[in-house]
């Protein structure tokens, strides 16, 4: 096949979207397709949608002779028009990849009527979608209807190498010490770690340790609120903000930790949350969104309402003196994990709903 993706920036941003659509490209490449990747910048909302007035891109991918254009669906603004103006000059299908919905976050209330109207107009021009969960399947559902053709594709676990055996996990909660909470994810509003650390600095006099993997620059002025927190909290000997890391680090500080802690974070699926468990992490994480697909609550992880600070820090209080309750809950994690599949098998996945739709479009069957 002859594929095109839009995205924006570069395929190596580190976020879990970009995870998903690059081990989705290293998949189609070896197994003999041509991906070609359209790369705008990324910019503030009100300039792409500016994209959608403009030529540049609209001529890139009419000219690229494809069998089939994905879509990040994170690029929506800057192709809810474009995609239109495309139609008359391509024969292929277009497939949009969703990883959430920006409609679904937390906006002030002004913006979100536009947030909904722009998503809808995008998703209704393309004509199909690969979901990365039960959860961004009904969220589309719920905004726009059923109707185009879509797959539910669940991120793989498997990225940072191979998962802990069991007596691994055993040691590592029998060893004691200060409860070692991760979280992962860039300083980003909608990763809500403020909200973390307000429920943290109720536990200030406990026995705990915070280490946020995550890119500081993304978002600078969020980034130093976090700082200022972390100092009006008292908090700085307890949390560590480590910036990005490469995938062997992150791997080898996952090892070393007890829980996943993202409890305030809306996430269409929630890619950490399954690597967690794949080292044993019990994964304490929001509600909403899709992480009640991977964690079964009192099992293998808590869920929490957004904002629930006072029963977050009730139940880690209660992780914090019970080793017993955390060790099951990391046993539970680490089968949990292997109930779900490889990237292989997901990339796989996806590759044969795009060769379906192909076929389909040109009137063959598959």
């Amino acid at each position: 096949m002859r594929v095109g993706l839009v995205i924006y920036d570069s395929l190596q941003t580190l976020s879990g979207g970009y995870i998903y659509d690059r081990k989705l490209v290293e998949h189609l490449r070896v197994n003999g397709d041509r991906v070609k990747l359209f790369s705008t910048p990324w910019r503030s909302y009100s300039r792409h949608l500016m994209d959608n007035l403009r030529s540049h891109l609209l001529n890139l991918m009419a000219r690229a002779r494809l069998d089939v254009l994905l879509q990040d669906e994170l690029n929506h603004p800057s192709l809810f028009v474009l995609n239109r103006r495309l139609r008359p000059r391509v024969s292929c299908p277009i497939i949009s990849i969703v990883h959430h919905l920006r409609s679904w976050e937390q906006w002030p209330l002004p913006v979100r009527p536009l947030y909904r109207a722009v998503e809808r107009r995008y998703l209704a021009s393309v004509d199909g979608f690969v979901f990365n969960s039960q959860a961004t399947r009904q969220s589309v559902e719920e905004l726009l209807g059923r109707g185009a053709p879509s797959v539910i594709a669940y991120p793989g676990g498997d990225r940072l190498g191979p998962p802990l055996e069991e007596e691994e996990i055993v040691a590592r909660v029998r060893q004691g010490g200060p409860l070692r909470l991760t979280f992962v994810g860039n300083l980003i509003p909608r990763k809500g770690l403020d909200g973390l650390l307000g429920a943290l600095a109720a536990l200030r006099s406990e026995s705990w340790e915070l280490t946020v993997a995550g890119s500081l620059r993304v978002d600078l002025d969020y980034a130093a609120k976090i700082r200022r927190s972390i100092a009006a909290l008292g908090l700085e000997d307890k949390v560590r903000l480590l910036g990005s890391l490469p995938d062997p680090e992150l791997a080898r500080i996952l090892k070393r930790s007890d829980v996943i802690a993202m409890p305030f974070s809306y996430e269409g699926f929630g890619i950490v949350y399954l690597e967690g468990m794949a080292y044993g992490l019990p994964a304490l994480a929001c509600r909403s969104g899709g992480a009640r697909e991977i964690v079964t609550h009192r099992e293998n992880g808590y869920l929490f309402e957004p904002g629930d600070l006072v029963r977050f820090a009730a139940i880690l209080g209660r992780l914090i003196k019970n080793q017993d309750e955390l060790l099951n809950l990391s046993l539970a994690a680490r089968r949990r994990f292997a109930q779900f599949p490889t990237w292989e098998h997901t990339t796989a996945k996806i590759r044969d709903f795009m060769l379906e739709i192909t076929f389909h479009a040109r009137g063959v069957k598959p």
